[in-house]
C-alpha cells in the first residue's frame, strides 16, 4: 500500500480544510466552477470521478461476470438492502429527527423540506463512488460493476414511484437527464475506456510474452495515485462550492447530518451482518455493504432543487448528504478492511 493509501484519511482531512478555506477567501472562483454543469453534473467533478473510476474499470474482466449467476447472494442483498429496506428506514430515522428530536429548534415547514431532502438521498444509490469503495477495499471489480449496473436498472423504474410514496407528492419527474447523463458519464464511458485499454494491455504482454495479470496490475499501480488525486480534488472543489453555508449555518449542517450518520452507519452495520450470516466472500461482501450506504446525490439534488427550489431545506439536505458521505465512507472502508479475516474465516 503506498503512501497515498496509507495516510488517505489525513489527506481528506486536509483536503475537507483546505476546500473550506478556499472557498471562502476565493469564492467568486468557486462560483464559476460550480456553474459549469448540465443537467445538475457538474462537469469538472465528473472528469475527475472518471480519472477514479477508469482504473477500476480496466480490472473488470468480462469472461468472469458469466460467473457472477453461480454466486447470486451478494447481488440479492444488494438489491433488497437499497430498495426494501434503506428508502424507509432514511424516512424513519429522518422523521424521527426532524418531527421529534429537533421539532423545537426548527420551522415545522423547514422540517419538511429538510426530510424530504434526507429521503431523497435514501431513494438514489450510488453510480459513480461505489467503484472507488470497492477498489479500497479490493473487492470484486467485474461483480461491483453488475451490482451498479442492476442498481441502475432498477432505478430506472422505481425511483419516482418510491420517492412519490415517501414524500406524499404524485407528480415526481425523474430528471432523465440527470440520471441518464450520470450513468453514461461514471458507468458507460469509463467502462468502455477500460475494456479497450485491458484489450491492448493483454495484447501487448502477450507480443512481449509477459504475464498479462502482472501488465494489469502495473498498469493499476502506475494509475492508483492518480486516482487518489481526483478524490482529493473532488473533496476540495465539494467542500469549497460549499464553503459558506458550511460556516454561516452549522447548526443546521450539525442537524441535518446527524440522522443521516446514524441511517449510513446502520445501514452498513445491517448489511454487514446479514453478509457474514451468509456467508459472502469479502471481495463481493465489502462492496455489497459499501453500495447500500453510498448515495446519487446529483439525483437527489436534482429532484430537490426541481420539487422545492434551489435555496430549499430540501437542496440544502441533499448538499449536506455529499459533504459527509467521502469522510464516512472512508471510515467504513477502514473497517470493511480490518475485518477482512472475519469473512476469510468462513
Amino acid at each position: 500500500m503506498g503512501v497515498f493509501e496509507r495516510f488517505l484519511s489525513v489527506w481528506v482531512a486536509l483536503a475537507i480544510i483546505a476546500g473550506t478555506l478556499l472557498g471562502n477567501v476565493f469564492p467568486s472562483i468557486f462560483e464559476v466552477m460550480s456553474g459549469i454543469e448540465f443537467a445538475q453534473v457538474n462537469l469538472i467533478i465528473a472528469v475527475l470521478i472518471w480519472l477514479m473510476i477508469y482504473p477500476v474499470m480496466v480490472q473488470v474482466n468480462f469472461e468472469s461476470i458469466t460467473q457472477i449467476a453461480k454466486e447470486p447472494k451478494g447481488l440479492i442483498l444488494t438489491v433488497a438492502i437499497n430498495w426494501l429496506v434503506k428508502p424507509f428506514t432514511m424516512a424513519l430515522v429522518g422523521w424521527l429527527f426532524f418531527k421529534g428530536v429537533f421539532a423545537d429548534f426548527i420551522h415545522p415547514e423547514t422540517a419538511n423540506e429538510y426530510l424530504a431532502g434526507v429521503i431523497l438521498l435514501g431513494v438514489a444509490p450510488c453510480t459513480a463512488m461505489v467503484f472507488i469503495w470497492s477498489q479500497l477495499t479490493k473487492g470484486d471489480a467485474s461483480y461491483t460493476l453488475v451490482q451498479v449496473s442492476v442498481n441502475d436498472v432498477i432505478m430506472i423504474f422505481a425511483f419516482a414511484p418510491i420517492a412519490a410514496l415517501l414524500l406524499g407528492i404524485t407528480d415526481i419527474v425523474v430528471p432523465w437527464q440527470t440520471l441518464l447523463l450520470s450513468v453514461a458519464l461514471y458507468v458507460v464511458a469509463p467502462l468502455v475506456a477500460g475494456l479497450l485499454t485491458r484489450k491492448k494491455l493483454k495484447r501487448k504482454a502477450t507480443r512481449q510474452q509477459h504475464n498479462v495479470e502482472s501488465a494489469l496490475q502495473a498498469f493499476d499501480a502506475r494509475l492508483k495515485p492518480w486516482s487518489i488525486v481526483g478524490l482529493l480534488l473532488t473533496v476540495v472543489l465539494l467542500f469549497g462550492f460549499q464553503a459558506e453555508v458550511l460556516l454561516t449555518r452549522p447548526l443546521d449542517i450539525a442537524m441535518i447530518a446527524t440522522p443521516l450518520l446514524i441511517q449510513t452507519y446502520g445501514i452498513f452495520a445491517v448489511t454487514f451482518l446479514i453478509a457474514l450470516l451468509i456467508k459472502l466472500p469479502h471481495r463481493i461482501a465489502a462492496p455489497a455493504c459499501l453500495i447500500g450506504t453510498s448515495n446519487f446525490f446529483e439525483l437527489a439534488v436534482a429532484v430537490a432543487i426541481s420539487l422545492f427550489g434551489l435555496q430549499s431545506g430540501a437542496a440544502l439536505a441533499t448538499v449536506v448528504g455529499v459533504l459527509v458521505e467521502v469522510p464516512v465512507m472512508l471510515s467504513l472502508v477502514w473497517f470493511a478492511n480490518r475485518t477482512r479475516h472475519w469473512f476469510s474465516q468462513n
